[in-house]
């Protein structure tokens, strides 16, 4: 099966994050999920993302041996969009469309390339949906 369900960094990130008790139980159900069952997607920017708050903005920051696991069992096994000129053209369209910061508009596109149906943050509009993708917040109330 392929790729149906595209993460944000924001669900990779509680997924280690022990500050989150709440959140993080949930993120761990999904990624589990989609790790077995093949049906999660990143791209280049949430692997960069992810890895960026992992090392250096947790309490206490993972250490290289510990990123390079989480990339090599977690992300690398999720990672299937990379950055062409084609993701930047349509997330700038998608930047004028919808209003979102680049970044944002960046993970629009890449869930959209990928082909994915449902994208999980919890920085988008909860239940709009863009093309066919539909944004959900798995840690809303």
């Amino acid at each position: 099966m392929g790729a149906v369900d595209f993460f944000d960094s924001n669900v990779l990130i509680y997924l280690f994050d022990d500050a989150e008790p709440a959140k993080q139980p949930i993120a761990r159900r999904l990624v589990t999920r989609a790790l077995a069952e093949g049906t999660g997607c990143i791209s280049h920017q949430v692997v960069q993302e992810t890895l960026n708050v992992l090392t250096g903005k947790f309490q206490r920051p993972a250490s290289s041996e510990e990123a390079q696991q989480i990339l090599e069992r977690v992300l690398a096994p999720l990672w299937r969009v990379m950055p062409t000129a084609s993701l930047y053209s349509r997330a700038l369209n998608l930047h004028a469309r919808y209003r979102y910061s680049f970044y944002d508009s960046l993970i629009l596109a890449a869930a959209l390339e990928a082909g994915c149906t449902r994208l999980y943050s919890e920085d988008l509009q909860d239940g709009q949906q863009i093309e066919g993708l539909i944004l959900e917040n798995p840690f809303r109330p």
